[in-house]
Parts: structure tokens; sequence; C-alpha cells
């Protein structure tokens, strides 16, 4: 069994990673480059969707204006949306919230973060290490009520929401970077829930560091804080 996965393109270099590791994992993965995009686009997108990805990107998530379309398109349907680093970004902000410049910034290096171990994180180790390419961030207090936060640094920068009732996750680090833990796990756990029953078993068994993906060429940090 497969999902078509419709992936909104922000323009990041981490972008055809993503849809690599979608793809290992079993779905039927369509890209569009969000940057072009119609309002009327991205309907006709989600129409034809099991699931809907919006990518990390350069920019505020307040111009990102076809993926802020996307989420309510999704939400109407009850289609399962994730959103990634300015996907994450994306849905605070769709819902009523905001973002500002994060407390320290981080691209390309590593944090530990506390999680709850539920829906797309559930499979995560805890505390799990994770790769950061961003200088925005959630904040936590301006949160709508039907958003969860699901993870935090240990300083307090938030880095998983969920929605309480639709099927909306946000992630604002990368999983799809080598320099997480559980990345696949994290993928094939939320391909599941779209429909695709052994993302997880499949998402077990890969690892970035003996996969056949290249991850973009780029000076990192591994220290953890």
């Amino acid at each position: 069994m497969t999902a078509r996965v419709v992936v909104l393109d922000n323009r990041d270099s981490f972008v055809h990673t993503l849809v690599g590791y979608l793809r290992e994992l079993g779905a039927q993965v369509d890209v569009s480059d969000a940057t072009h995009l119609a309002t009327a686009d991205v309907e006709a997108l989600v129409q034809r969707a099991d699931a809907v990805v919006i990518s990390p990107g350069p920019g505020r998530p307040e111009d990102a204006r076809a993926s802020l379309a996307a989420v309510a398109l999704a939400m109407s349907r009850d289609i399962p949306l994730l959103g990634v680093c300015l996907g994450h970004q994306v849905i605070a902000v769709a819902l009523g919230g905001r973002v500002e410049e994060a407390p320290e910034l981080r691209h390309g290096m590593t944090s530990r973060i506390e999680h709850d171990a539920s829906g797309v994180l559930a499979r995560m180790p805890r505390p799990a290490i994770v790769g950061r390419y961003h200088s925005l961030a959630v904040v936590e207090e301006a949160l709508p009520d039907e958003l969860r936060v699901t993870a935090r640094t240990s300083s307090g920068t938030v880095m998983a929401i969920t929605h309480r009732t639709a099927r909306v996750d946000g992630v604002q680090f990368h999983p799809e970077s080598v320099l997480t833990e559980g990345g696949y796990l994290l993928l094939g756990t939320w391909l599941e829930s779209v429909g695709i029953p052994d993302g997880a078993t499949r998402g077990s068994a890969l690892s970035p560091h003996r996969g056949v993906l290249a991850q973009p060429t780029q000076t990192v940090s591994v220290t953890v804080d």
C-alpha cells in the first residue's frame, strides 16, 4: 500500500533529501514549487493528495502564501499535514500564532530535545539529538489553544507542535538531516497515519549513514546544547 504525498517546495536545499526519505519509506511523492502557486493551484493539489508536507525554506512564514493556504485546505478535508522547519512555523502562523527571532541561531548545528513521545515523535529517542537550521522560532506563549507543544530544547525553544483535534504536526528541526537521530522513524511514523502501515518498520531499517541519499554539502557543527 502506498499514499500520494504532495510536497510544497519552499526552495530549500534539503527538499530533495526530504523527498528521497519519503520515497524510500514507500510514499508516492509529487513536488510543487510553492513560490509559484496560487491558492486555486494549492486547492487542486490538496484535493488529489492523501497527505501534504510543507517543506523548509528561507524567509518568514507570513510570506509563504501558498503554504499558509495549504494549512486551512488540508484541515478542511481532514488530510494529514506535516510542516518541517519553515513549514512548522507556517502552521503556527496560519492558526493565529507568531514567530520571532530564536534565542540562539542554529544553522547546521545539533541540539538535544525533550519530547512527550506522542504522535510523530512516538518512536524517537528520548532525549533526541536533532539537526537545526533556523533563526526564527515559534513563540509558545502566542500559540492558539488548538496547538500543543510536544518538544522543546533545554532552553525552552519550541521544537515540535501538534493540533489537538486535526491531523496536523510540525517539527522545527530537520528529520531528513544526517544530524538528526531517528529522522526516518519520525517520517515513517507519520506515513503510518497517512496509510502506509509499515512506514515505521521501514524507517527502523534505514539510516542516512548507510543510505544512498546524498546530503547537501555544507559546513556543520556537532556541538550539542
